[in-house]
This record gives structure tokens, C-alpha cells and sequence, in this order.
């Protein structure tokens, strides 16, 4: 019984990849560079990417379940699709796909409406009657984002996520990790044929909020930049293509238009499954602040 971990390296599959370890599943991460992967002892290694057709199928071979989980790339749904036509053809029956929270609401922004397609898809072939069998989890907002402005913050005493005021309900990616390996497990062990989980954390913050936890951990304060979205854009025009920089920019409209609100019942969800509290953002503001 082996389950690939896709996106192992990453800032949720490691966590996912650590997770599965340690309770003893028998783990095999793809990975595009072996030898700089850092994988924990008794992990396997397979080496390749989405759109190698030759060393996806060899990574395949032998898997009961698949961790689905790639980057935001323009031929993301093409990737996603290649590999459940992949997985389906090794005649693996069990996915758990990491979307996105309002992968359905948010349908202007590319990376939301491509990983709704995915879904879908998943949708159709859990109902064509094969066997196939899956887990959609829809994470909210990671805090781990904030790792990229974690400089401006300490640096410049300002927080510049144009986050807006109708709150955020945002996921520490330890949290997301430890949720996705125990939907992994139980996937393995069978959990009827779909179902889905939506990841959210412990508060719904809003850009004011977020800025008045770093004042409070820092002991100055900290500003928040405002809802500026077409300078938010310019700005990450810097760091990343233009295409993305824009992805990201309607991603942000929409923060300060709906923002990410948790359904009832949501949290206590969580809490029950993982039998702690879930990591809040005040914990990721104080480790960033005491590395710094």
C-alpha cells in the first residue's frame, strides 16, 4: 500500500510527506531534484514531473493512493489532468486532491476556476462507477504566504496584503499537512467513494487585524498597507510573470469582496480531527520574529 506524494518538496507536501512518515505509511514523494529533497528516513524518491508522461508512470506504478497537490502554473489543469489519467491507467483507485476554498465562487480567478475544473473532473470519474474514489480538501488563505512579506514587515512596520475587511479564515500549512496525511490514511483504509473538507484556521483576520497581531508580537507598530490591488499587482511584477502577478491581484479583489468565511461547523470539524487546537497566525508572526 503505497501513496505518492505529489508537490512533496513543497510548502504543504513536506509537511504531508513528515506527517504520513510518522504514523509508518509506506511514502514515495516525486520530486524534480532527489538530491536536494530533504525527505525524512525510509522515504522513496521518485524523480520527475507532471508533463514527463515516461517518469510519471514509472512513479505510478505500485501506488494505491495519490496525493494530487501542483503548483500555480499556466498549464495547471493540463498537469492535474495528465496525472489522473496517469493514475486512473495504473489502476489506482483512491485521489486526495489539495484545492482551494471557493474554488466554485471565485471563478474570475484562473488558479480558483482551474482547480474547480480539476475537481470536476474528479467528480466525473468518482461517478462514471470504476471504483475511483476521492478526498477534495479546499484549504483557505495559507498563513505560510506571508513568509514572502515577512521583510516588509520587520523591515519597513508594514503589513502590504491587500487583504481587505471581510476576514480571511487563514491555514497554518502544518495543519494542512497533518489533515491531508490523515485523509490519505483513511483513504487507504476506505471512506466511500467522495467527499470533501474545508481547511480553515483558528480566527478570520482581516489586512487590520493581521497588522495588529504583528504590532502586538513586535511591541511597535505595524501598518496595514490598504486595499490597493492595481499596486499590489505592480509590486509582485517584481518577484513573479505578469500573468501571475495578475492571477494574484483578482485573487486579492476578491479577498476584499467575499473574503474567506468559514462555514459552521468547520473549525470544530478540525479540532475534533486532529485533537488539538489548529495553529493560529499570532504563533507563525511570533517564530518569524524570533528568526529574524
Amino acid at each position: 500500500m503505497t501513496i505518492l506524494v505529489t508537490g512533496a518538496t513543497g510548502t504543504v507536501g513536506r509537511h504531508v510527506v513528515r506527517q504520513l512518515a510518522q504514523r509508518g505509511a509506506d511514502v514515495r514523494a516525486l520530486v524534480r531534484d532527489p538530491a536536494k529533497a530533504d525527505l525524512p528516513p525510509g522515504v522513496a524518491v521518485a524523480k520527475g514531473d507532471f508533463l514527463d508522461i515516461d517518469a510519471m508512470r514509472s512513479a505510478l506504478s505500485g501506488v494505491s493512493t495519490l496525493f494530487l497537490l501542483n503548483a500555480v502554473v499556466p498549464d495547471e489543469v493540463t498537469q492535474a489532468l495528465v496525472a489522473l489519467n496517469l493514475a486512473r491507467e495504473a489502476g489506482i483507485r483512491r485521489v486526495v486532491y489539495l484545492s482551494v476554498i471557493h474554488s466554485d465562487r471565485f471563478v474570475n480567478v484562473p488558479h480558483f476556476a482551474g482547480k474547480f475544473a480539476v475537481e470536476r473532473m474528479i467528480e466525473g470519474m468518482v461517478s462514471e462507477g470504476r471504483g475511483f474514489e476521492a478526498t477534495i480538501l479546499r484549504p483557505a488563505y495559507f498563513i505560510d504566504n506571508d513568509r514572502t512579506v515577512a521583510d516588509m514587515v520587520l523591515q519597513h512596520g508594514v503589513y502590504p496584503m491587500p487583504l481587505g475587511h471581510k476576514g480571511l479564515a487563514m491555514i497554518d500549512a502544518r495543519d494542512i499537512g497533518e489533515i491531508a496525511a490523515l485523509a490519505l490514511i483513511r483513504r487507504e483504509q476506505g471512506a466511500g467513494p467522495l467527499d470533501r473538507l474545508t481547511l480553515v484556521g483558528p480566527e478570520t483576520l482581516t489586512g487590520p487585524n493581521v497588522a495588529g497581531l504583528w504590532s502586538e508580537v513586535l511591541g511597535r507598530p505595524i501598518a496595514y498597507g490598504g486595499d490597493d490591488t492595481a499596486g499590489f499587482e505592480r509590486n509582485l511584477r517584481a518577484v513573479m510573470p505578469p500573468w501571475m502577478a495578475f492571477d494574484m491581484r483578482l485573487m486579492a479583489e476578491r479577498f476584499q469582496a467575499d473574503g474567506m468565511i468559514p462555514e459552521a461547523g468547520d473549525r470544530e470539524r478540525l479540532t475534533a480531527l486532529l485533537g488539538r487546537p489548529l495553529h493560529g497566525y499570532r504563533d507563525f508572526a511570533a517564530a518569524v520574529a524570533a528568526a529574524a
